[in-house]
Order: C-alpha cells, then structure tokens, then sequence
C-alpha cells in the first residue's frame, strides 16, 4: 500500500499485539484470548504483520464493494414499482409487495433505507407514551377473545365509509373472526359471532369495551342485560369490560394495523364495496395469521362444543322483547300488529307474556314456553326513526340521502294547465 494508512480501531488493537508477539512479550494463546481469536488465526496475522507491517493488518475488502451488494438494476426497479404502485405503503408491507408480486429479491432494510433516502417514506419520531403495564397472553387458544369495531374509511375513496368487526385470540393473535358491516351494531356483532360459532366453537369469554352494545351503562342503577349480553348468557360465553383501550391492546394494534394494510390490500384488488370485501376477508384472514400468529403456551383448544343447533341459535342471536298478548289474541312489536293463529280457542294466552325475536335475516319468531306459535301481519303502523347512538348516526343520514336522491321530480306535461299563459280576463259586452 502507498500512501497514507488508515486503520480502524479493531485494528489498531491488532497491531499492539502483534508488536508484542513480534518481540516475543506475549504467547500466542494470551493473544488469542486478548483479541478473540483462535490461535490459528493468530499465526495468519502474525505471518502477514512480519512480511507487510501494519499494512498487513488491514482488510483486503476495504475499498470495495461487497459481494453480496444489491444490484443497482434491482434497486431502480424496486423504486419505480413503488412509485408507481406502493407510494404511500410502509417499507415493511412494500417489501412484501415487491418480494410476492413483482418478484424483486431484496431485504426489508435495504426497502427501507431507499424509501427514506428518495424521500418516499418518513420515519415517525416515536414519542413518549404513558407506561401501562403489560398483560400476559392467555396461555390456550379460545380462552380469551378481543373483539372491537373498527370504524374507517376502509375503501378510501371508492366506496362509503364503514366499520371493520374484529375478533382477535389473545392467546396467539389470530383474527379468529372479521367482517365489514355499514355501522356497529348488535347485528353486526352477532352475525360475526354466529360464524365465529359455526367455524371455531364456544370460546371460554370474551373481552369487550364498554360500549352499550355490550354493557348497560345508565347511571340510575336500574341496570338491565343488553341484547348481545343476553346471546352470551344464554350460550354459555362469559363476557369481560375493559376499563381503558390500552387494557385490550391487542385488538386496538391489530385494528391499527389493518387500517394501514387491509386498506391497501383493498385497494390492490380493487374492492369497493362489502360484499366483496367480506368474500376477500376471509383469504386475507389467513394470510394476516401467517404473517403475525404467535404459537400458544400450551397447545389445548379451549373452544368448546356448540350445544345447540342451527334454528336455536337463530333465536339466541336475535333481537328480543316480550310482550303482552291482548284478549284478541294480538301483540304489538315496532309499531306492527301481529294476530297468533292456530292456538285454538287460544283461551290460556290471553294476558299472558310472549318474546317476539326479530331475527338475523328480519323474519320475526313468536315463542311461550319455549314452542314458536303461528302468526300473521294484521296491520301495520307507522314506522318510528330509530334510535341510534354516535356509531350509526352516519349510517341513517347517509341512508336518508339514498332516498332523497331516489324520488324523481314530477315534470309536469307539455299540455298541463300550468305550462299555458296566462290571458288576462276581458269585460263581457252587453
């Protein structure tokens, strides 16, 4: 080597000892042990420091670029994909993009560290948060289920805004159940819950907010069960209130990171609507387990069997209310009037109280005593704006709009008296 001689700190240490071997003031095994070498690789460099001095210390791969570097091709590639087709993706899900479907073989840092030198990508400064003690997974899969709704605006621009029902294992983070619904509601709820059911089994509890779907919170004492709440008693499922979001964090990351993803993968199929969401849920489901399931502590299956069968849990999963049934054999339910038929003289039912389940599908169920009676509409009133909470008020204005926009304007006929002039009447001569 000519010229000046750069060495870098591991090998200055290098050439301390090597001086020291050279003047026999040290053995070979203690600066083996000084360096962390073998003494093998010892005689190498002693042999090198006698025939060339310090020069024969130094890397001969300094200056050169390494052998496993990317090439340049690849690197102009990847950026003009993401350019064109993952600007606004995270280097995380851009590298799993170009690595799946553009075939680019390049690691996730080295994504990353181009996004942020082109100026496509920005590193968030992690701020101070507020320590929360963490919560050990539960250890068998099935004993503890999050379940939250996820409200977003899922198809971006391309489709109405809507919410994202997750249901999550705490025990391995699998999302064990997700279904897009127009806003959170009961139903919402239970229908996931019914394919929850119909896929996996009863889980042991599930783990909630406090939103009044789940939990009466009237501060008047007089607390009643709310509907879903009922489902879960009735089928043997204990439900669990968090007091705080960060105490179910497993859900709120995993709703974080499908407001991140799932929108992107959206809009990769070019899915605009629920229905084919929904049908597309169910792939990505599995593709989101592989990517970030934890095996369990214990390999037991807590979900157990369903002990009833399909009509039965029609009715559990249904609205409920109980009525009065009227000397004429008549109940009222949302402003309808429903006369029972085939009881006979139906004698025992006057005075007596009846449930009217509305179920998933909007048929209604009249039960007594555990047996569906007969029924028909007698008449029909008008029907009441419902009652809706934050969390659905955009699903009813939007709703009202459709059927603004679908009442058609009335033209009048090019013959109709309004289209005429108008003639100023004449005085009638004698």
């Amino acid at each position: 080597m000519s010229g000046d001689l750069t060495l870098s700190l591991r090998e200055i240490d290098r050439l301390g000892v090597m001086e020291q071997l050279a003047c026999g003031h040290l053995k070979q095994g203690d600066a083996a042990s000084q360096l962390g070498l073998s003494v093998r690789q010892i005689k190498r460099l002693l042999r090198r420091y006698r025939a060339r001095g310090a020069a024969g210390l130094v890397s001969g791969h300094k200056g050169r670029p390494a052998n496993n570097r990317i090439a340049a091709e690849v690197r102009t590639a990847a950026l003009a994909t993401i350019r064109k087709s993952y600007r606004d993706f995270g280097p995380t899900l851009a590298h799993e993009k170009l690595t799946e479907l553009d075939g680019l073989s390049c690691s996730r840092e080295s994504v990353r560290t181009w996004m942020v030198a082109e100026g496509i990508w920005t590193p968030r400064r992690k701020g101070r948060k507020e320590s929360h003690p963490p919560r050990p997974r539960r250890p068998c899969r099935g004993e503890l289920i999050q379940i939250d709704g996820s409200p977003h605006d899922w198809f971006e621009d391309r489709g109405p805004r809507c919410t994202l029902i997750v249901f999550i294992d705490d025990a391995t983070g699998d999302l064990l159940g997700l279904r897009l619904f127009p806003s959170e509601t009961t139903e919402a709820y239970m229908t996931t819950l019914r394919r929850y059911l119909d896929q996996h089994g009863r889980p042991v509890a599930l783990y909630s907010d406090r939103h009044a779907i789940f939990r009466d919170n009237r501060s008047d004492g007089d607390l009643k069960i709310t509907q879903f709440g009922r489902a879960l008693e009735t089928l043997g499922i204990a439900s669990v209130h968090a007091r705080t979001p960060q105490a179910k964090g497993r859900v709120e990351r995993a709703n974080q990171t499908l407001q991140d993803r799932l929108v992107k993968e959206l809009r990769l199929e070019g899915i605009s609507d629920i229905e084919r969401a929904n049908v597309f849920l169910e792939r990505y489901r599995a593709q989101y387990n592989r990517r970030f399931s934890v095996p369990p502590k214990d390999e037991v299956d807590a979900h157990r069997e369903v002990l009833h069968d399909a009509e039965a849990l029609d009715l559990i999963l249904s609205h409920q209310e109980s009525r009065t049934v009227s000397k004429d054999l008549v109940v009222r339910f949302e402003n309808v009037r429903y006369l029972l038929t085939g009881v006979g003289a139906g004698h025992r039912l006057k005075g007596r109280k009846v449930t009217l389940c509305r179920r998933l599908d909007g048929t209604l169920a009249v039960l007594w005593s555990g047996k569906l009676l007969d029924h028909r509409v007698l008449d029909v009133g008008e029907q009441m704006p419902p009652i809706v909470d934050e969390k659905s008020v955009n699903e009813q204005v939007d709703l009202a709009l459709k059927r603004l926009r679908r009442r058609r304007k009335t033209i009048p006929a090019p013959d109709h008296p309004w289209r005429q002039p108008a003639v100023a009447s004449r005085p009638k001569v004698a």
